[in-house]
């Protein structure tokens, strides 16, 4: 785990600025000594073709001087995942994603090449799938994966787009934190609710909270804990 060097973003694109330009220089750092990426788009948010996702990312990263490479526009997508210098999963439908993920055998290239040590990237969707699964989305079912299982590159699973309640609210419905509490009445594991506009770093072995909110951290039988950047998360690396 100590290879890993990951970025665990909520969103792709928080209120009031542009599309991943929160985690600029993040990315400028994190993607440093490397002129392409692979882009995988099998998220499809909103129903976007996957050509159309990908120069969406492409016209980005051509600002910082990085070249996007769509993994859907070539048929040998298993070599050019082992072949990558880096990673970039995109938002959208967790259960598309996953669901192509499977379907095309890449689970275990992504898994060994980001063991390796190469720079990933992950964006809602693509940050869901960094844990054990994906159940902890809260996409809509629209295809029948073979398996929720995911890369199992974290032991904690991930809720992006996290939502406290609004105590003034007049909605009837579970809240985010019930559902999450649902799920953990059947799996004992850490989840964490990631609130738009923050983002995990993983590197060196440290996992470290960045930008401008908390996260919840839900564990079975124990009230959710608040914490802020700065504070230690390392505790979620353990599989206990």
């Amino acid at each position: 785990m100590s290879n890993l060097r990951l970025i665990i973003a909520s969103t792709s694109t928080v209120f009031g600025s542009g599309y991943l330009e929160y985690l600029r220089p993040e990315l400028i750092n994190h993607f440093q000594d490397i002129d392409e990426i692979l882009f995988i788009p099998f998220a499809q948010p909103g129903g976007i073709s996957m050509d159309d996702y990908t120069e969406h990312a492409r016209s980005y990263f051509r600002q910082i001087g990085i070249k996007i490479r769509g993994i859907h526009s070539e048929n040998n997508s298993i070599d050019l995942v082992k072949n990558a210098q880096g990673i970039f999963v995109g938002g959208g439908n967790s259960f598309i994603l996953i669901n192509e993920l499977h379907k095309s055998k890449l689970i275990d290239p992504i898994r060994k090449l980001l063991l390796s040590g190469k720079p990933y990237l992950g964006t809602s969707a693509g940050s869901n799938i960094l844990g054990p699964s994906i159940m902890t989305t809260n996409d809509m079912p629209i295809v029948y994966p073979p398996s929720f299982k995911a890369l199992n590159l974290v032991p904690f699973l991930i809720n992006p787009h996290f939502v406290t309640p609004d105590v003034r609210s007049k909605h009837m419905g579970e809240t985010r934190d019930m559902r999450i509490k649902e799920f953990l009445h059947f799996n004992k594991k850490r989840v964490v609710g990631l609130r738009e506009g923050s983002y995990f770093i993983l590197k060196d072995g440290i996992l470290s909270l960045k930008g401008t909110e908390s996260a919840r951290v839900f564990q079975f039988g124990i009230e959710p804990i608040e914490l802020g950047s700065g504070q230690n998360f390392q505790f979620l690396l353990s599989n206990t």
